[in-house]
């Protein structure tokens, strides 16, 4: 695809209908996946405050977001692009679309949890100009070991 192409990303709000899509492409990105009735249980909530990206004719999703605002926070529960739509973009529209979403629900800050070996993922994060506000031991399984999460935090 184009780097043109990449220019009409739509960003929409996810509902439960999208739950086995989601979950398709959450289990080729992360080895602990979510089903879909996880998804599908989460966008239900009040709370959750989740997007896709989809992009082509017809339509595809690309990628997305699952999140939740409770009270004044927000939190990214978890974020994923397809590996072939990755290093266009597409993640960092979903996170400022998820901060925006964020704003105007009154939350005051935005949080989540990354590896601290997931540079891309960190230079993003970073990028948007969120910082380190934590840590969490060997929070993340792979099968070479474990991992720590970095706790972020963005005011909003």
């Amino acid at each position: 695809m184009s780097d043109a192409a990449y220019r009409h990303v739509s960003i929409l709000w996810a509902s439960p209908a999208d739950a086995v899509e989601l979950a398709a492409l959450h289990a080729g990105l992360f080895d602990k996946a979510w089903d879909a009735g996880s998804i599908a249980c989460h966008l239900q909530h009040p709370g959750a405050t989740s997007l896709v990206a989809r992009l082509g004719n017809p339509p595809r999703t690309a990628g997305f977001i699952l999140a939740r605002v409770v009270a004044d926070e927000a939190e990214v529960l978890s974020l994923g692009v397809n590996r072939a739509e990755q290093r266009h973009g597409i993640a960092r529209r979903l996170v400022q679309a998820l901060i925006r979403a964020a704003r105007k629900a009154e939350a005051q800050r935005l949080f989540l949890e990354v590896g601290e070996r997931n540079a891309p993922a960190l230079a993003l994060y970073t990028g948007l100009g969120f910082q380190e506000v934590g840590r969490r031991k060997a929070y993340y399984e792979h099968a070479g070991g474990t991992e720590d999460a970095l706790m972020l935090a963005l005011r909003l």
